[in-house]
């Protein structure tokens, strides 16, 4: 039987939402492993999709500069909230978007060299964490526009065939609030889909059904599984009423496609001092 650890408890819990002894339990019937555990948690009790991995681990801001028919973003990264909130820090962001806009360069290497690699190194010097140029993004098109969250951690770009700069920036607002996979439920991958209709079939409400039935329940499933992951057929978040296609089209626009940025996403920072703590809870 694998060992579980006090930080694997943690991440699953942080990714499902469950309580900490089904976490143990699911991990301890995956041998350890996160992404099976989730996949049996699916199939045993139909729990929606879990989140991503290290989404929030690492810190920093977005910043983003929108002008007519350009948009780019950049996501600059430090160790710590307070290190990204230091004003020293937000001078060095604002450079680096600045040149980002005056040159389009999405390499970060070849952006960040010269002047921006020696403010770089004097700022890793001067608050004590190292400090790095993670992504950089460039949207051009007919009509694009950008919402970056209050916090500076999460923005979105959008790029529209029509329409105007306020309807992308309401699109872009959603996507930030509901993180849509795809535009549409044509470019979902294939891969993706196969592994939803493993999870599908695996749940208990399946059991003993005839092959038909169950090809019907997990059409409508899927098709259900489609339209919350594709941006053109989520419910607006200001009108839910309306789908995000249906909002474009009566703007006369169509939605070419999107970009979410957030903050750390991806990243897995050790925290031991949580995992210290759950690890004491588990014990007693």
């Amino acid at each position: 039987m694998a060992n579980i650890s006090a930080a694997q408890v943690k991440e699953l819990r942080e990714r499902t939402g469950l309580g900490m002894l089904e976490c143990k339990k699911a991990l301890a019937a995956a041998e350890g492993d996160i992404d099976k555990a989730i996949e049996d948690l699916r199939k045993n009790s139909g729990l929606k999709a879990a989140k991503k991995a290290g989404r929030t681990a690492a810190e920093g801001k977005v910043r983003v500069i929108a002008n007519d028919g350009v948009v780019v973003a950049v996501e600059v990264n430090s160790e710590t909230d307070f290190a990204a909130g230091d004003s020293n820090f937000g001078d060095f962001a604002d450079k680096v978007v600045a040149k980002l806009a005056d040159t389009k360069e999405t390499d970060v290497a070849k952006l960040t060299e010269g002047e921006l690699e020696e403010d770089r190194m004097a700022l890793v010097q001067k608050i004590g964490e190292n400090i790095t140029v993670r992504r950089a993004f460039v949207v051009e098109g007919d009509t694009v526009g950008a919402y970056l969250h209050a916090t500076g951690k999460l923005a979105a770009i959008v790029e529209l065939k029509g329409g105007d700069a306020e309807l992308a920036k309401d699109i872009a607002m959603h996507v930030t609030a509901v993180n849509p996979r795809v535009l549409s439920p044509e470019d979902m991958p294939a891969e993706v889909l196969e592994k939803e209709k493993e999870i599908i079939k695996a749940q208990p409400d399946m059991a003993g059904k005839p092959d038909e039935i169950v090809e019907k329940m997990m059409g409508g499933r899927l098709q259900k599984f489609l339209k919350e992951n594709s941006l053109l057929e989520q419910p607006f978040v200001k009108n839910p009423e309306q789908t995000v296609g249906q909002l474009a089209k009566a703007a006369g626009a169509e939605v070419v496609s999107f970009v979410r940025v957030e903050v750390g996403e991806g990243i897995e920072v050790e925290e031991v001092d949580f995992a210290a703590e759950v690890a004491a809870q588990l014990k007693g």
